[in-house]
């Protein structure tokens, strides 16, 4: 059982581990079908140490702000681990960020050091100079993956040097913060306009590493892969905390198309990996085909033994049976691959029943950045689908404004909550009421005491018979369309804001297929079939044709306002919507 109550920050749980388990192996970093490197606990300790001695060199300490602008890779939690043993606080950023968004969160922050890969650094420094910035001429850089130029010189814009680490740790002094000071600024996903970071400190996540961590332990020999971007609050908690702390080993690809990912699973036995329902249901689909392609016979016989393993895991799961019985399939994943986490997004239930059917168990979460990583979770005693659990030790959650179908706001507080947003004390005391943080999501708490999600509380809309419908629980009907690269549903008040509450509709928004420009027949038909499978109150009145991507966050969330955004400046109402 894990008892971090004795410590006092992150940094001195991360330090434990690595004196605990210095022979055991602690991160694996492939590329392609080439293994970049790998690290020994004891190794990972050694870097860690070097990097911490480099931040002293340049007179970094306790409580100045490391920033992190890297795709996943060792280097990042090298990095991250020393900065915290240096006693500074960590502003994980988001490589996927558009240069002008990433300056904004750096401009914001304020932080002393910047770690940046080489080509990250060349777009922010490109944009710097055609926007002015100056916040990098007060920053240190370190660049990785790349050299001095011939001549010695660095970058402009600020004294940007190379990511190296010196042959020692001279110079290199352990800090240790206390539970209640600020480890790290994280900037939500949610974040509409303005930069919103999470004050988190070290208390909020030692409660929730010690939470989670004995939920779901690891153990020597078990591999987590690292998938989701790790500056993203899942990937932070289970991909780097939670291994590291409990002796367990972190994969990493720096790729990742899909042919490479399998392979990797493959070769490394990877037992642990946290996925974003978008990449679930993809990977479903691509199971499905394969199902599907099967000859009869064979194809009977999978279903046969399908039923044998829903039956006997129906109360937990066994990946001892289940990885016996549906072998072909779980050597497809490396053989090993036992714990599936799963959130971030609404988590179709069939996608995660398909999955636990084949024998991977799947743990639904529930959780913002505000709030660390999860708030709820299904703790697979027995396995639910239908739900995003119920709280975890520690945390209490209640509706509030509940109406009479049951559904309110959720609100939440416990040892997780954030301190509130960087220097922004009005939006801080909208978010966080009397220890209360207020989600901005709706639900229904079970009999079981299981929370089930219905939606936001601002994309809405009140029929005239005084119905609440909710246009996310409405997009799942119109999933996997032929021909449709993406879809949301919005309240067309939301996004075209009206001053009245008369003639409230819900819009479906297609982005088609390159090349496409209107819809098929075929594909209007399609629309229509299932709008009318719909309850009459549900159903979607109209479309907006859009041709640019959804904006999306890091673990592939539509960013709804943003989308809202972009669809009111470039169209207007009475041209766009299209009646269905």
């Amino acid at each position: 059982m894990l008892d971090f109550s004795r410590l006092r920050c992150v940094g001195a749980a991360l330090r434990d581990a690595t004196v605990t388990y210095k022979s055991r192996l602690a991160l694996i970093e492939a590329d392609r079908h080439r293994e970049n490197g790998r690290w020994t606990f004891a190794e990972f300790r050694s870097d860690a140490e070097r990097f911490a001695a480099v931040l002293a060199a340049a007179g970094v300490g306790p409580g100045d702000r490391v920033a992190i602008l890297m795709q996943n890779q060792a280097r990042w939690l090298i990095s991250a681990t020393g900065a915290l043993w240096a006693g500074c606080v960590l502003v994980p950023l988001d490589y996927k960020l558009t240069p002008v968004e990433q300056l904004a969160l750096i401009a914001h922050s304020e932080p002393r050091v910047l770690v940046i890969e080489h080509h990250a650094w060349a777009k922010l420094v490109d944009e710097a100079r055609k926007s002015r910035h100056g916040e990098l001429e007060r920053t240190l850089v370190l660049v990785t993956d790349t050299p001095l130029t011939p001549d010695g010189r660095t970058p402009p814009l600020a004294p940007a040097r190379p990511w190296r680490l010196p042959a020692t740790a001279e110079g290199f002094a352990y800090h240790e913060p206390a539970r209640e000071d600020v480890a790290c600024i994280v900037y939500s996903s949610g974040t509409g306009g303005d930069p919103k970071g999470c004050v988190l400190t070290h208390g909020n996540y030692l409660s929730q590493a010690e939470v989670l961590g004995n939920m779901f332990p690891m153990d020597d020999g078990d591999r987590f892969f690292s998938v989701l971007p790790t500056n993203h609050a899942i990937d932070f908690m289970c991909g780097f905390l939670l291994p590291i702390m409990m002796g367990g080993a972190i994969v990493h690809q720096r790729t990742l198309r899909s042919e490479f990912l399998a392979a990797t699973m493959q070769r490394y036995g990877v037992t642990h990996i946290a996925l974003v329902p978008r990449l679930l249901k993809a990977l479903q689909d691509k199971l499905q085909e394969r199902l599907d392609e099967l000859p009869a016979a064979r194809r009977l016989l999978v279903d046969g033994l399908l039923s044998v393993n829903e039956m006997a895991t129906r109360a937990r799961p066994n990946h001892a049976l289940s990885s016996k019985l549906l072998a072909p399939i779980h050597d497809g994943f490396g053989g090993k691959l036992r714990l599936i986490f799963t959130g971030g997004a609404f988590v179709p239930r069939d996608c995660a029943e398909f999955f636990y059917r084949l024998g991977f168990a799947v743990a639904i979460g529930y959780g913002l950045t505000e709030a660390g990583t999860v708030l709820t979770v299904n703790d697979l005693k027995p396995f639910r689908a239908d739900s995003v659990g119920a709280p975890i030790p520690g945390v209490e959650l209640e509706l509030r404004d509940v109406n009479e179908a049951g559904v309110g706001e959720v609100w939440v507080r416990g040892p997780t909550v954030m301190q509130g947003y960087l220097d922004d004390p009005e939006q801080t005391a909208a978010a966080i009421v009397d220890g209360w943080l207020r989600t901005g999501d709706l639900g229904t708490l079970d009999a079981a005491g299981h929370l089930k999600l219905v939606g936001r509380a601002k994309n809405m809309i009140v029929t005239a018979g005084g119905k609440n419908v909710y246009p996310e629980d409405i997009e799942s009907s119109f999933e996997d369309l032929p021909g449709v690269e993406e879809s949301c549903v919005f309240a067309a008040n939301y996004v075209w804001p009206t001053q009245s509450l008369v003639d409230e509709q819900l819009v479906l928004v297609l982005r088609l297929a390159e090349g496409a420009y209107e819809l098929s027949y075929k594909l209007l038909a399609e629309l229509r079939r299932r709008n009318t499978r719909l309850a009459d109150y549900k159903r979607v009145t109209s479309y907006v044709l859009w041709h640019e991507e959804f904006p999306r966050t890091a673990s592939l969330k539509i960013k709804r306002p943003a989308l809202a955004l972009e669809l009111r400046q470039e169209l207007a109402r009475e041209g766009a919507l299209r009646p269905l």
